[in-house]
Order: structure tokens, then C-alpha cells, then sequence
């Protein structure tokens, strides 16, 4: 057996607007080069399950870090922090933007990344994944796991999030994954279609995948909604996705 190890921190970035923010950053321990994976939380927020997908990822060979979205709520833990984003009308899509951006620059920073970086989002984050592909430059492949909300009807719209992501599909600059439940209601088989004719509409590069007997949040391992056939056949879908495109 190879000799196996990897090393997992909190460490500071500067996100949008220069603010400096935490980060979870897993790497495994060894010189690389390694490709990059910026993780976009859920809504839940900056929690312990976040931080275990940043380490599945530094345990199959990638770099990740996942930027505290929620940091300048400033309460206590991940769940007061989410409600208080939830009670001001969801995270301000340009704040997220930044953020995400900053991650991925802090990754290009390090002297054993590859040079690629990809990113993925599950629930609220699936939806910034779709909007960051479409508007941030230097993103290698995307991961939009159940993002609710990249199409919005009208009165969803808001000063925090005045922009539909669908809107911004003819820009889309990497291969996109999206992986759905059939049970999910945000975003619905219905929603997943219409973004499905958008992207085909402008030629780009996607897979979309929708499982059976799923619904929303179905690689959420900590909560009831995880569905074990999905999540397993999810994560092989993510892997090959990325090998394909970062390494």
C-alpha cells in the first residue's frame, strides 16, 4: 500500500471586497502538482459535513477549499448563521461571487496545484455554481449538485439576488455537471428541463443527471434525506467529471 496522509486547516483568504474570511482548506501531503476544487456550501451552511467533503476530496488527490460564505454573519455557529442570511432574503449573489473568486485565486497561490481548479455546489450552492460558470473567468469544470433557483420567476427576485443565473447560460466558460433528484421540488424535473433546452440552445458543454427515488439534498449523509444509490452513483459521476477536466 502507498503511504496515505493529508493535512486539513482553517486558513484565511480574502474574499470579496478584500474582506478576509475563513476557509477550510484539505490537501493531501505530498508535492503535487494536485488539481483544485472551490466547494460553494449549502444553505445550512459553513458545517461539519461541508468540511467532510473537503477532505473526500483531498483523500482522491485534489486540493480543496471551502470559503465561509456565512463569516461576516458573525453568529455563533453554522445554523444562526443561515437563519439570519435567511431572515435578510438569501446570500447577496455579488458578495458570493466574490468570495468564490477569492478562493480560487488563494488556490492558484499554492505550489502544488496543477493550475486548474473546478468548482461545486450543493442546494443554494448548486445554484452560485451555475451562476459563478456563467460570470467568473478561469473555472475549469463545474458542479451544480440540486441548485435551486437558476431559473426565478419574477417575485423571486431580489436586490440581494436581482439576476436569474439561467439568464447568464449563453456565457457559460467550462463543462457543467448537474446532478438532480426526480423528487425535488427546487429545483423541480420541470426546471431542470428548461435549464436543460438553455444550455443546448447555446451549444454548451454539459451532463445532466436526474435519479429516481431522490429528492433534494440526497448526498447529505447527516440528514434524512440522503439517498444512498444516488449520492454513491453521484460522487462516481463528480470524480470522473473532474478527472476528465482538472487533471
Amino acid at each position: 500500500m502507498p503511504y496515505e496522509a493529508m493535512m486539513a486547516e482553517t486558513v484565511n483568504m480574502h474574499g470579496h471586497q478584500e474582506d478576509l474570511i475563513d476557509a477550510y482548506l484539505a490537501r493531501p501531503m505530498g508535492p503535487g502538482p494536485y488539481p483544485g476544487v472551490v466547494i460553494i456550501h449549502h444553505m445550512p451552511g459553513w458545517d461539519e459535513a461541508t468540511k467532510e467533503i473537503a477532505r473526500k476530496f483531498a483523500y482522491h488527490g485534489y486540493v480543496a477549499i471551502s470559503p465561509n460564505l456565512h463569516y461576516r454573519e458573525g453568529k455563533g455557529t453554522p445554523e444562526e448563521n443561515s437563519a439570519s442570511v435567511r431572515a435578510a432574503g438569501g446570500m447577496p449573489d455579488d458578495r458570493t461571487l466574490g468570495d468564490v473568486k477569492g478562493a480560487m485565486a488563494y488556490l492558484r497561490t499554492l505550489p502544488y496545484l496543477n493550475g486548474k481548479v473546478g468548482i461545486i455546489g450543493y442546494c443554494s450552492g448548486g445554484r452560485q455554481v451555475y451562476l459563478a460558470a456563467c460570470t467568473l473567468p478561469g473555472i475549469d469544470a463545474a458542479v451544480d449538485c440540486y441548485g435551486g433557483g437558476v431559473i426565478a420567476r419574477p417575485e423571486e427576485l431580489s436586490q440581494r439576488q436581482p439576476v436569474a443565473p439561467i439568464e447568464y447560460t449563453k456565457e457559460l466558460g467550462c463543462p457543467l455537471l448537474g446532478l438532480f433528484g426526480r423528487e425535488d421540488q427546487r429545483p423541480s424535473p420541470e426546471d431542470v428541463a428548461k435549464t436543460e433546452e438553455e444550455l443546448k440552445k447555446w451549444g454548451k458543454k454539459y451532463e445532466f443527471y436526474m435519479y429516481d427515488n431522490a429528492g433534494h439534498a440526497f448526498f447529505s449523509v447527516d440528514r434524512p434525506n440522503y439517498r444512498q444509490e444516488a449520492a454513491m452513483d453521484g460522487w462516481k459521476q463528480v470524480f470522473r467529471w473532474f478527472e476528465k477536466y482538472l487533471r
